[in-house]
C-alpha cells in the first residue's frame, strides 16, 4: 500500500509538532510520523519552567501533548509508526514505514537526538526524578545541593560548569584518569572550586528508586576495585548525544557525529528535504529551539512547495 502527501514530518517532539502547526495552518495536511520515541526528549522530563508562556511552569508531557492537539485542530495527521528507511534520490520522496510506504512531495526531519546512557539498573527509571542529560533544563531543580556529573568531554564540563551556578558542589565522575575534554574548557572546571573530580570511576547503580528520587550512587574504582557508596541529590549525564539520523545515512550530509548538516538554518543539500531541531542542533538542544526552527522548516516547506507543484 502506497499514497502521497504534501508534506511528511519525521518525529514528534517540539521541533515536529510546530513544524506540523505550520504546515496543517497552510492547508498541506501534513502527516507525522511519531517514531520510536513518541514526544521526543521532553516526554521525560518533568517541570518545564523556561518555554515561554506558561510563568507556573508545564510538565514535560502535558507541554507535548498540548502541541499535538494544536496541530491536529488543524488538521495534521499523526501515526504511530517508525520510518526503516528512506530514498531521498528522487521527488516524491519513498519512505518505508514497515510493510507500509508514503511518498512525500516534501520532507522535514524532526527525528531528534537521544541522550546516551549509562544502561543502569534503575537509571531509567529515575529520569526525571534526579537522573537528567540536560542541565539548563533541570539544574535549578537542585539549588543548594550537591549533585553529580557523568563524563570527561567538553559536554560533561560544561554541564558541570553551568550546575555550579545552583549546587553548592559538583564531583565530575570520569571513568578515565585523562579526559577528552578541550585544554581551555577543562582548566575552566579544575579551577573552579565548586567542582571536584572522581577519576578512573565508574557508577555501577543509582538509589534510591524506591523513593522516586536519586539519593546516592554505587561508585567503583576501576584500579583499586574499591566499591563504595557515593550520596548525591542528582546525576547528570555529560557523555553526549546520538542524533537520530541512521534511516539517512548516505543521503544527507552529516557531521563527524551524525548530526544533520544544513544551510539557511533548514535547508539539507537535497531539495525539498528540510531538517529542525535536535537532529541538526548540538548547540542550543532547547525546546525553545527546536519548537523555532520547526516554524522555520514549515515556511520553507511552504514556499518550496508553491514554486515546485505538489
Amino acid at each position: 500500500m502506497s499514497e502521497t502527501r504534501n508534506v511528511v514530518i519525521i518525529g514528534s517532539g517540539c521541533a515536529g509538532h510546530t513544524a506540523a502547526l505550520y504546515t496543517a495552518r497552510a492547508n498541506l495536511k501534513p502527516v507525522v510520523i511519531e517514531g520510536h520515541e513518541p514526544g521526543g526528549q521532553l516526554s521525560l522530563t518533568t517541570l518545564v519552567e523556561n518555554f515561554p508562556g506558561f510563568p507556573e511552569g508545564i510538565m514535560g508531557p502535558q507541554l507535548i501533548e498540548n502541541m499535538r492537539k494544536q496541530a491536529e485542530r488543524f488538521g495534521a495527521e499523526y501515526r504511530t509508526v517508525h520510518l526503516t528507511s528512506a530514498d531521498l534520490s528522487q521527488r516524491p520522496f519513498l519512505l518505508h514505514l514497515g510493510k507500509h510506504q508514503l511518498h512525500a512531495q516534501a520532507l522535514i526531519i524532526a527525528s531528534g537526538a537521544s541522550a546516551r546512557w549509562l544502561g543502569l539498573p534503575n537509571e531509567q527509571k529515575l529520569i526525571g526524578h534526579g537522573v537528567s542529560s540536560c542541565a539548563t533544563c533541570d539544574g535549578f531543580f537542585f539549588s543548594r545541593k550537591e549533585i553529580v556529573v557523568i563524563g570527561g568531554g567538553d559536554s560533561a564540563m560544561e554541564e558541570a560548569l553551568f550546575l555550579t551556578r545552583f549546587a553548592t558542589k559538583v564531583t565530575v565522575i570520569h571513568r578515565r584518569d585523562s579526559f577528552r575534554a578541550s585544554k581551555i574548557m577543562l582548566d575552566r572546571a579544575q579551577h573552579n572550586e565548586k567542582i571536584q573530580f572522581l577519576t578512573d570511576t565508574v557508577v555501577e547503580d543509582i538509589y534510591d528508586h524506591a523513593k522516586q528520587e536519586v539519593t546516592g550512587l554505587k561508585l567503583r574504582n576501576l584500579k583499586t576495585g574499591k566499591v563504595w557508596d557515593f550520596p548525591t541529590s542528582a546525576v547528570f549525564l555529560g557523555i553526549g548525544h546520538v542524533p537520530n539520523t541512521k534511516m539517512f545515512d548516505g543521503q544527507l550530509d552529516t557531521d563527524a557525529d551524525g548530526y544533520l548538516k544544513t544551510h539557511n538554518y533548514v535547508l539539507t543539500r537535497v531539495r525539498g528535504v528540510f531538517a529542525c531541531g535536535d537532529v541538526q542542533d548540538r548547540r542550543y538542544r532547547q525546546a525553545i529551539t527546536a519548537a523555532g526552527t520547526g516554524c522555520m522548516a514549515a515556511i520553507e516547506v511552504e514556499k518550496f512547495l508553491e514554486e515546485h507543484g505538489s
